[in-house]
C-alpha cells in the first residue's frame, strides 16, 4: 500500500510538472520529446532510489541514490512552486485571452502565441530557480554538523543533587544509504565533547539490516556519560525484518535498550527514575509500548524522564504522571512548509512544551529522511541541563 500510494503520488507530482514545465513552455518538437525523456528518467530514478537498496542492500546503491533522492527534494520545491505561481498564471492567461482574441473565426495571434509561450517559460525558470535554490540550502543545512542546542529544564521533584546534570538528546540519526560510518562519528564526537552524564537515543537509528548498517553504528560504542547510553525504538527500527537483532547489536556495542522498562539513576541518597517505551509502530510487529510496563516501580519521591521516539506518547506519559519526555521522530518538519503537515500529527514539532502537565521536549533529530535536505528545520543534538529550581 505504502509503494502504490508514494508511486502515485510521484507520479502526479511530475505529470503536472511535466505540463506546466515542459508542456506549455515549449512547441511540438525535438526540444519537447527530449525534456519529456529527461523528466520520465529522473521520475524513474528516483522510484529506483526510493525502493531498489531494500531489495539489493546499501552497500552499492550510493551512486544512484544521492542523484534520486536530491531529485526528490527538486520535484517537491519544483511541483510546490508552479502551484504557488498558479493563480498568477491563469489571471495573466485569462488577460491575455481577452486583448488576443481579436474577432470571431480569425487565427489566432502569432504574436499572442509567443506571449503565452512567454509566460509559460518565464513560470518554469522562476519556479526552477526557486526549487534548486532551496535544495541547494537546504542540503547544505542536511549535510553539514547538527546544531549543538544547550536547554535549561526544570523538575519541580528533582534532588537539588542533580542540579546541572547534562542529558545529551539525538534521535532520527537515519544510518542508509546516504549517511553512513562518517555521520556517527561526527554525532558521536560532538557528543562526547558536551561531556554528559547520560546520552538518550530516542529512535530511528537505522533504515537497514545489522549486516548492511552495523560498521556504520560501531562509533556509537565510543560514547562516553557517567550514567550510561539509552536506546529505545523508532518507526524505523520497525520497518526492518530483523529489529531484535539490531537490539541486540546495540546492546553489544554499549547502548542499554528500554524496551517498556525502567532504571533508577542515583547520585548519593538522591535518584530519578529513567523509564522508556517502545514506539507505536511496534503494535503491528508484537512489541507495542506499555507505559504500565514501563512505569511500574517509578518512584514518587522523584522525577519521571521518559524516552518515546514519538511525541504523540506524551499523552499517556501525562495520564501518568510522568515529569517529562524527550522525544524526535518530527524532524522539525525538515522541510517547510511540510512542518504544517506534520504539526497535525504531532503535539509539537521542537523544542521544549507542556502538555497536560508533562515537559515535552522534542529534538529535530541529527538526520534526514528521504532527500537529504532540511529548510527551516537544522539537525541537531541536544544537551538539556536539569534544574531543581
Amino acid at each position: 500500500m505504502f509503494i502504490v500510494v508514494l508511486g502515485s503520488i510521484l507520479g502526479l507530482m511530475h505529470f503536472y510538472v511535466w505540463k506546466r514545465a515542459v508542456k506549455d513552455p515549449t512547441r511540438p518538437g525535438r526540444t519537447r520529446r527530449i525534456l519529456s525523456v529527461v523528466l520520465l528518467a529522473l521520475l524513474t530514478l528516483l522510484v529506483v532510489s526510493v525502493f531498489l537498496p531494500r531489495f539489493l542492500g546499501f552497500s552499492e546503491s550510493g551512486w544512484y541514490a544521492w542523484p534520486g533522492y536530491l531529485w526528490f527534494g527538486v520535484i517537491a520545491y519544483l511541483f510546490l512552486a508552479l502551484l504557488v505561481l498558479e493563480p498568477v498564471r491563469l489571471a495573466l492567461w485569462a488577460w491575455m485571452k481577452r486583448t488576443d482574441s481579436g474577432d470571431a473565426g480569425e487565427q489566432p495571434d502569432p504574436a499572442a502565441v509567443d506571449r503565452r509561450l512567454f509566460l509559460a517559460r518565464a513560470g518554469a525558470v522562476a519556479a526552477g530557480a526557486a526549487a534548486v535554490g532551496l535544495v541547494g540550502s537546504g542540503a547544505a543545512s542536511a549535510l553539514g554538523p547538527p546544531n549543538l542546542l544547550r536547554v535549561p529544564v526544570r523538575l519541580a521533584r528533582l534532588d537539588p543533587a542533580f542540579d546541572g546534570f547534562r542529558i545529551a538528546v539525538v534521535s532520527d540519526i537515519h544510518l542508509g544509504p546516504l549517511l553512513g560510518r562518517a555521520h556517527t562519528e561526527r554525532i558521536v564526537r560532538m557528543i562526547n565533547e558536551t561531556e554528559p552524564d547520560l546520552v538518550a537515543v530516542v529512535g530511528d537509528l537505522v533504515d537497514g539490516t545489522v549486516a548492511e548498517l552495523g560498521r556504520a553504528a560501531e562509533p556509537l560504542r565510543d560514547l562516553q556519560s557517567r550514567d550510561g547510553t539509552f536506546f529505545v525504538t523508532g518507526n524505523h527500527e520497525y520497518f526492518v525484518d530483523d529489529t531484535a537483532s539490531w537490539l541486540a547489536e546495540l546492546e553489544r556495542l554499549g547502548l542499554r535498550v528500554l524496551r517498556n522498562e525502567n532504571t533508577r539513576i542515583r547520585r548519593g541518597g538522591a535518584a530519578f527514575d529513567l523509564a522508556g517505551v517502545n514506539d507505536v509502530a511496534g503494535e503491528s510487529h508484537s512489541d507495542a509500548a506499555d507505559f504500565d510496563r514501563a512505569l511500574d516501580g517509578v518512584s514518587a519521591a522523584g522525577p519521571t524522564v521518559l524516552l518515546a521516539h514519538q511525541p504523540v506518547q506524551v499523552t499517556q506519559a501525562a495520564e501518568r504522571g510522568v515529569d517529562l519526555q524527550l522525544s524526535g521522530h518530527t524532524h522539525g518538519g525538515q522541510m517547510w512548509p511540510f512542518h504544517y503537515v506534520v504539526s497535525q500529527a504531532q503535539p509539537a514539532l521542537a523544542g521544549l512544551s507542556t502538555v497536560q502537565g508533562t515537559q515535552l521536549y522534542v529534538t529535530r533529530g541529527a538526520g534526514f529522511w528521504g532527500p537529504p535536505v532540511r529548510v527551516g528545520a537544522p539537525p541537531d543534538i541536544s544537551v538539556l541541563s536539569l534544574q531543581s529550581r
